[in-house]
This record gives structure tokens, sequence and C-alpha cells, in this order.
């Protein structure tokens, strides 16, 4: 998820990596809680240590590609947290299940609609990438490694379809409004991925 926002910054600030790195521990924490919870027979420095590839490897990814696409249009882009959606992923990861809303992108510039589209487009081209990258390592191996490979195409395809939903502030909503065409390609590999993941 991304929006816009009126404040001047550089390529990195401490302030955005302290929040990257708040956002990242929290979500894994949140994760391996929620392993955890659904009786994973791992121990807690393994499942933390999954946890973090696995947010690394799919929220990290997504948000720092929106970041880098409009740094390459020339725009201020910087990821805050909200506080708030990471102590809520955390409280519902005690129930098993993680529902997050961690934090977006800010960006100030000159971003016309085709920009803000391929912007938005972005984050959730890089979940539908590294998904199937994903998928194809969990068939390729066994054991922990095909697990931790399925569950990272698994975050990944939901991550993708749910910053897809054609409704503001989601990602959809921009992709939809710059190019139906792409909208429609990128929710149909989004959904198969998801099929495939859930259903094999």
């Amino acid at each position: 998820m991304r929006t816009i926002n009126p404040v001047t910054g550089g390529r990195y600030s401490a302030l955005e990596l302290r929040d990257i790195a708040v956002s990242v521990l929290v979500l894994s924490v949140a994760f391996a809680v929620m392993f955890h919870v659904r009786g994973s027979e791992l121990g807690m420095v393994v499942l933390l240590c999954m946890s973090a590839f696995v947010v690394c490897m799919s929220f990290v990814a997504h948000e720092l590609a929106h970041k880098f696409v409009a740094q390459r249009y020339g725009a201020w882009a910087e990821y805050r947290m909200f506080p708030i959606g990471l102590m809520f992923a955390l409280v519902m990861s005690f129930l098993g299940i993680i529902f997050a809303a961690p934090g977006v992108v800010y960006i100030r510039g000159q971003i016309d609609k085709r920009m803000n589209g391929i912007i938005s487009a972005a984050g959730p081209a890089t979940n539908l990438l590294l998904g199937a990258a994903a998928l194809i390592a969990a068939l390729m191996t066994t054991g922990l490694a095909s697990t931790v490979f399925w569950i990272m195409a698994t975050i990944n395809a939901f991550f993708a379809i749910f910053n897809m939903l054609p409704i503001t502030p989601f990602d959809g909503s921009k992709v939809y409004k710059w190019s139906v065409p792409v909208y429609l390609v990128m929710l149909a590999v989004a959904v198969a991925l998801i099929a495939i993941v859930l259903f094999w």
C-alpha cells in the first residue's frame, strides 16, 4: 500500500530505517507466534528466523518496490510504519491469524496518472514474482526448506491479491485507473498463484 505525503527527505533516512527494522521485528514475531499457536513443532528460534525471511521476502520487498520505482521517477519516497497496525497484527497472531496494515510508502513529487499506476503496480508485481519463484523452489526442495518456500509463496500470493483490490487506498485502485488491461492481467496472475498454493 502507498500514499502521497508533502514531507521532504533524502533517499534514505534514519527514521525510515528504524521504521523498517521495527516493522520487520514485530511482523516476524507475529508470524512466529501464529505458527506456534497453530501447532508448529519447530522451536521459537527457528520460527523467528523463518518468519523474518518470509517477511523480508514479501512485505519489505513490496514496500521497497514502491519506493525504488518512485525514486526512479525523481520523487521523494520513504516508508513509515503504523504502530497501531503492527500491534494489531501482534495481538491477532495469538489467535492464530495475521491481519496487518504495518505501514505505507509516502511519496512526494510530480507524479502523473501513468507514473502513479506503475509505482502502485510495482509492489504487487514484486509479490507475484517472488511468489512464483518460491512456488518453484518449494516444488524442487523437501523438508523444512520446502515448507518455508511454500509459506513464502502463499503469503506473497495473498499479499498481492489483497493489494490488488480496486478500491482506495489499495494499489489496485491506482493500477485500475491507469490501465484496466494491466490490472486484469495482474489480478488473473494473482488468482492463479493463490489457487495453486491453496489447492495443489
